[in-house]
């Protein structure tokens, strides 16, 4: 069943959102050649409880950590660990933010120190995708509208689309209906209405769009050992547009 939000339950929403928001651009500077994704995953925790949230994902299903962090050919849901990050390394940290209750949820795809051109366009494509979705996320539009805005740009620039992990709702609970495929036909799918709230998180690779789990049995991570890139925001369906509660661009 699809929960539509009220505005009070918007607003908190945003609450979250611009906290996750402000790590990921804290992010930027930490993320660097020779920190660990451990240290990553330690920043972000004392960032989150400085500022009085927690994250929603250390516990999930027997998740363990507050991020996930996914380095190079791992698509999602890689674990934090000592591993050194390597300049030319990229490195996607996901994280979902509960503050007082109400949740947010945004990956980001960050380089380490300098990166090759390649690897400078997957990143490009990968955030411009996100963007066109989020054009398409009207009152009225389908949800096949966002999978089609991004599969068509990106296989349009010679790049594959993830199929095995969506978008879903959020609210209560970190994953609700409906889910959000990042591929798709145009005017299919259910209709998007006021006060859904939703996350939009293509995942696009250089290779081949298969992918293969690690024995953690939560890291995804590509079949050919191509790239992966990531970018996720949490958006809100409103009659005035959409409306992106994890907008690093806003103060």
């Amino acid at each position: 069943m699809i929960k539509r939000k009220s505005k009070r339950e918007i607003e908190r929403m945003h609450e979250a959102g611009k906290l996750l928001a402000n790590v990921h651009k804290e992010l930027r500077d930490f993320i660097k050649p020779g920190i660990t994704t451990m240290e990553i995953e330690r920043f972000v925790e004392r960032y989150l409880e400085k500022h009085g949230a927690t994250g929603e994902q250390k516990g999930y299903q027997g998740y363990e950590f507050t991020t996930c962090a996914s380095i190079n050919d791992e698509i999602c849901h890689g674990f934090p660990r000592e591993e050194k990050l390597q300049e030319g390394d990229i490195v996607t940290v996901d994280m979902v933010v509960n503050l007082n209750g109400f949740l947010a949820d945004s990956a980001w795809t960050h380089p380490v120190g300098k990166i090759s051109e390649e690897t400078e366009r997957l990143l490009d494509v990968t955030k411009t995708s996100l963007y066109k979705a989020i054009e398409k996320a009207q009152v009225g539009n389908r949800i096949g509208d966002l999978g089609h805005a991004i599969q068509s740009y990106a296989e349009g620039e010679g790049y594959s689309v993830v199929r095995d992990f969506t978008g879903h709702g959020i609210g209560e609970t970190i994953h609700e209906d409906p889910y959000i495929p990042h591929f798709g036909e145009a005017g299919k799918g259910a209709r998007l209405k006021d006060g859904m709230v939703i996350t939009i998180e293509p995942m696009i690779n250089i290779g081949t769009y298969q992918n293969k789990m690690d024995q953690n049995n939560w890291t995804a991570r590509t079949l050919d050992g191509s790239l992966s890139a990531q970018y996720e925001h949490t958006i809100a369906i409103t009659k005035e547009g959409p409306f992106i509660l994890t907008d690093q661009d806003k103060k």
